[in-house]
């Protein structure tokens, strides 16, 4: 497994630094936001390879249990299958085009997304 993605909450009025910062200062390269997001509530950098930054405007402070991702070259369903087999909980979040995913929390709390990327 490797990280594939970060997520933060930024303030709705936030896009303009967020690109400033994080595409000027930084020098990440912004990328589209997959089809069934709506871009005016994000907004997402490539952070290396496939590696992204997710930023989230939202009028809420940013998350105090944020998440990471982590994503498997395959076995997804053999790993769901392993997880809830232990007794851990999982969940599907909104379906994302060559993105199969689903969530879990680990046994902290921690909000865990874990998926396979299909040629982003």
């Amino acid at each position: 497994m490797r990280l594939q993605h970060v997520s933060v909450a930024i303030p709705p009025d936030g896009a303009e630094r967020a690109r400033a910062f994080y595409g000027g200062l930084l020098g990440l390269d912004e990328r589209d936001v997959l089809p069934t997001l709506d871009p005016a509530h994000f907004i997402w950098f490539r952070a290396g390879g496939d590696c992204e930054l997710h930023l989230m405007l939202t009028e809420e402070q940013p998350p105090e249990q944020p998440h990471f991702c982590l994503a498997v070259e395959d076995g997804l369903d053999e790993l769901r299958a392993r997880l809830e087999a232990g007794g851990v909980e999982t969940r599907d979040g909104t379906a994302l085009a060559g993105r199969p995913r689903f969530t879990c929390r680990d046994p902290f709390g921690n909000l865990i997304e874990l998926t396979r990327l299909e040629g982003t």
